[in-house]
Parts: structure tokens; sequence; C-alpha cells
């Protein structure tokens, strides 16, 4: 999946699209970085060092981090005044206080209903939530509370409640604030759980609802009403979500209609009638996108389900993606010979210096990137330094695992370390050995190429329903060819290629298909495009009136905004790369006009 971007804005891109976190033990949705003192998660840098006493300019990190809560730049400045750069946790305490004197202040004096009354016997606050109607406050009533006496309110709730009461000052709807607490954890930091809420709900599509119903809860209330109100919108939104937007979930184990070897197989489902080809198409994705994006891409493909399916259960590297497609599901087979499906099967050279206690027997995902030699060094440097006879104690094979697992190091020497090189991503993708050096391109653009794209032996088993139907080749639309994944799988299933129209963006991508179509002494005519955007219905008109239509469109739009390890710009289908998936739906829809119209 290569973004539709021009080769001179790759280097903006967060090429980094390992979206197996989970198997790091990193939560996907939230990603933090020590960095000379700092701390990165999803874009924001938090300074955890010495720091000056004084906000600084308007530009400064933290002061950048808290705007983009939502918090005014005066507040910011105060708060960092009063308790230092470096302490965010209080930093964000101070201005949690500001904002809840500021709002009690507003609630009094626009005299808007309220449902906070204070209890004259014991000077705390209550709630009373009574079906929607909220009691006025009198003029006798007024009051405003000082930072202290709002801290000292709130140090005597629960600190899960305290957790819930600072994620609802800061805007987010109750029950989206409890789910991040249920996910993340009760010790989880406010920056943390405001994390997890914004890559995980990047669709917004359930932030709107009942906002116009929401009443106004107490900030100090009675919790008691807040978990009656927290049920019933979780009621509400439940039957809503039923009704219109049933979120799509991941299954367990990740296996869609079934693989060679693992579990149960599915030969028969039921395509709403407008999915039914022709042509066939196929769509793909990462699995681990944010929340609502598969229930859009499936909207638009026709309301077809996703099939989601984990590499892992083909060679020896974990890839979690979503497919969707109108192929047959009945009679698929694998390629043959089947590849490895573990470290050591497919590396066996490594096998020797394997320690006992690293027990990985998948990789993780592929990445577009690679371990670097100075940590490499620092790795063989920890575990000489244990000793030649004993095994290095927890707290260094941990550090190793951490790093082994992230950037998919395996053991090339005794206390040696090393990335995997290009023909071995190749190999474990199921690309032919040395297919990304066919166009001349630099070995840090080898690896930016394999990482994005298909597992070859996952597509091919997919695609293998349509040898028996097109016994003497078909005809292909490879929209976001990337190096020719899919034209890879049909051409090692044996289906002759007859005529392929690709589209990439990638100068780079495009020479290695071609390379590739070269060496294989394809008979078929390969027409290069160079942009999905710039594709429109004279052209498609002009290739499919020359060669009777297209029998099969393939495509896997750029994952750059929905990776969950984009920390700058998981804006889900919404993202300027990662919306052009909506041009997969546009030419998909204009195909199947045309060839209705020649029908």
């Amino acid at each position: 999946m290569n973004g539709n971007a021009s080769d001179d804005e790759y280097e903006d891109i967060d090429w980094n699209t390992d979206d197996e976190l989970e198997i790091n033990g990193i939560a996907p949705s939230s990603f933090v970085l020590e960095n000379g003192g700092a701390v990165v998660s999803n874009g924001a840098v938090v300074c955890n060092g010495e720091a000056s006493s004084s906000a600084g300019p308007s530009n400064s990190k933290v002061v950048q981090h808290f705007l983009g809560m939502g918090f005014t730049e005066q507040m910011i400045a105060k708060a960092i005044a009063e308790n230092g750069e470096a302490k965010t946790e209080l930093i964000l305490n101070s201005l949690l206080s500001y904002v809840a004197i500021e709002e009690s202040r507003d609630e009094l004096n626009s005299g808007a209903q309220q449902q906070h009354c204070v209890d004259s016997s014991n000077g705390q606050l209550s709630s009373d939530y009574d079906e929607g109607v909220l009691d006025d406050l009198s003029e006798s009533d007024s009051w405003s509370w000082s930072g202290s006496e709002v801290d000292d309110i709130a140090s005597s709730l629960p600190k899960h409640e305290k957790v819930l009461r600072s994620l609802t000052k800061m805007g987010y709807a109750v029950e989206v604030a409890s789910a991040a607490i249920d996910r993340c954890g009760p010790e989880a930091s406010i920056t943390e759980l405001t994390d997890f809420i914004l890559a995980a709900q990047m669709a917004k599509t359930e932030d709107v609802f009942y906002e116009d119903e929401k009443p106004k809860i107490s900030r100090f209330g009675d919790l008691k009403k807040r978990k009656f109100y927290e049920l019933e919108m979780k009621k509400k939104r439940k039957a809503l979500l039923t009704e219109d937007d049933e979120v799509i979930r991941l299954p367990k184990p990740m296996i869609g209609f079934g693989t060679p070897n693992d579990g149960p197989v599915v030969t028969h489902r039921k395509l709403p009638e407008e999915a039914i080809g022709p042509p066939f198409f196929y769509y793909e994705n990462v699995a681990l996108a944010p929340k609502g994006v598969w229930d859009t891409i499936s909207r638009f493909l026709y309301d077809i389900q996703p099939e989601f399916v984990d590499s892992k259960y083909f060679c020896a590297a974990a890839r979690k993606r979503g497919y969707i497609h109108n192929l047959p599901i009945k009679n698929r087979f694998p390629l043959f010979p089947l590849p490895p499906r573990t470290i050591n099967d497919a590396l066996p050279l490594t096998k020797k210096w394997w320690p006992k206690w690293d027990t990985r027997t998948k990789l993780n995902c592929l990445q577009t990137c690679i371990g670097s030699a100075k940590l490499t060094e620092r790795i063989r440097k920890a575990l000489e330094e244990c000793g030649e006879d004993h095994e290095p104690p927890l707290h260094v094979q941990k550090y190793v695992m951490d790093q082994c697992k992230k950037w998919n190091l395996v053991w090339v020497g005794k206390n040696k370390v090393a990335p995997l090189e290009a023909d071995e991503v190749e190999m474990l993708l199921g690309f032919p050995r040395n297919h990304t050096r066919g166009g001349g391109i630099s070995r840090t653009d080898r690896y930016k190429s394999l990482g994005n794209s298909f597992q070859v032996d996952t597509v091919a088993y997919h695609l293998s329903v349509l040898k028996e139907i097109f016994p003497n080749g078909l005809n292909m639309l490879s929209l976001f060819s990337g190096i020719g994944g899919a034209e890879v799988a049909l051409h090692r299933l044996g289906i002759p290629l007859k005529n392929v129209v690709s589209v990439e963006i990638s100068r780079a991508n495009r020479d290695i298909v071609r390379s590739w179509w070269e060496q294989t002494n394809q008979k078929g005519n390969l027409i290069h495009l160079d942009d999905v955007q710039q594709l429109n219905g004279d052209q498609l008109e002009r290739y499919m009136g020359s060669f009777g239509g297209f029998d099969l469109i393939v495509g896997g739009s750029p994952c750059n905004n929905l990776a969950g390890s984009n920390r700058v710009s998981r804006d889900g289908l919404e993202g300027e790369h990662s919306s052009l998936f909506y041009d997969y739906f546009r030419i998909l829809d204009l195909v199947k006009c045309i060839m209705k119209g020649q029908q």
C-alpha cells in the first residue's frame, strides 16, 4: 500500500506502518518513546526533564501540548508559572481546577438551570438528577471555589472517579472517558487516556450522539447519579449502533474464512446483490485501523463484511490485514511449496545462535524501516557485560527482547543480533529473490516498498479461485499497485495476465514492476499510470473498449493515516493519504457502470 504522494513528499511520511504493536506489548492507540528527556505520545511532546519554571514562548512543546487539549494560553502560562514546566501532571491538575472554577462562575452568572446544590449539613455538593428535571439555584446559593478547595473535594473521590471527572471537564463524553479508563486501566495517566481517546475515536462518528440531550452533570456531584446517566447513555448508544452503525470487530483468531492449515473453513456466504460482479474486486488495508474506519469502508463497498487475516498463518511473520472482496470462497488453494512457518525454518542459519530465553517463533509485522547499527551494538555490549557462562539477568533479557520484537532483529552470532536483509524480507513476503533490486533503488527504499506491500501467499490464497474461472487469463486494473503483489500472486498461481493497467504514484515501484514483468517474460500488455486521482471515466472507457473490460480490480489504498504506529496524523479516512480509499471506490463504481452500459 504505497501512498499516492510524489517521491518528494515521501520524506514527510511516517513510514513505520507496523500495525502489530500489541505484539510488542504496546497499545495500538498510544505510543510512548523516551527521547532525550522527552516523552513522545501520538505526536505530542511532553518534557519530563529539568526545565525552566516559566512558560516560555508560545511555541513551547509543553504549551502546544496543552493547547491541543483545549486549554487557553493564559491558563497554561499561569499553571506553568505555579508548578514549573517539567511537572506536567501538576500543570494539568491546575488547569482542570481553573476550568472548574470558570465553568462554575459562568453557570451562576448566566442564571442557567443547575443540578448543583449545597448540603448545609456537611458542606458537600450533591446532584439531583431526576429524569432530566434540574433544580434552579437561588441567588443565596452563590459561591465560588478556590483552587485548594477544588483539590480538597477532588481528593475525597476514588482515583478512577477523579480521572473520570477530569476527562469530562476536558469535554469528553462520560461514556467515552469511561471506556478509555476501562481499556487503559485505572492507573493510566490523563495524558495516556487522552492519547487513547484521540487515536481510538478518530472516526468521530460517536462524539455527536445525543449532544443536545446531555444534562449538565455536577463536576463534584453524586457519583451514583453520574453512574446512572452513564448507563443510560450506554444503552442508547448500543441501541443506535445496533440499528445503524454496528462496529466491526476483529476476530480471534484472525483467519478470515479459513487458512490452509488453521481453523475451520467457511465455504459459503451471501453477497449483497449490488456487490456481485462483474468485475471481481479485492480491497486490502490494515486491520488495526481507528474505530469506525472498517464500517465506512464496508458501507462504501456494498456492505460486504471484511475478511480479517493475519499472515502469520501463511508465513513466519505477522501481518494483520482486512480484505473486502466479492470473490468466491469455495475451493481455495495455497501456493506451493508452502512457505516456512517459523523463524528458524525461514532463517535456518539463525538457529545456532538463538538463545533459549528468546521464545519467538514468529516475527512481528515487517516494517518499512530497520534497526540501526548503534542499537545492535548496544545490545551486544549489554549481553557481553553479563559474562560468558551465565544467562543475562531478567532486566537485560527484557530490554533485548523488547528491541528484538520491535525491530525484528534475529541472532547472527554469539550475543549478536542484526536486522533482516531486504532479500530476507522479500522471501518472508512471498516475493522472488531480488524482486526490489529490479528497479535499481536504494536499500532504504527497498525496505520502504516492501513494508507497504501485500503478503503474496495470503493474497494468492484468496485469488486462487480465479484460476478455474479464467483459465486463459484475465484483464486486471491494479490500483495503488506498489511493487506488484497481486500481479506476482496471480503469476505464481499460473493465471496469465492478458492486460494490466497499473496505477502507482512511485516511480521506483513502477520500475520494479516493469523489471519483474520483463524478467518473467509476461506475454500480456502492461500499462502504467501514475495517479488514481487523475483516472477518469473517459480513460476507463477507452481501455475497456480496447480489450473488453476488466475481470479483476485490485487495490490497497495508503494506510499512512490508519496505522496504529502513526503518532502524527492518524486521521482515519479523512487523512491526506488514506482518503484515497474513496478513489478506489469511485473507480470501481465507474467500471461497474461502464460494464453495465456495455452489456
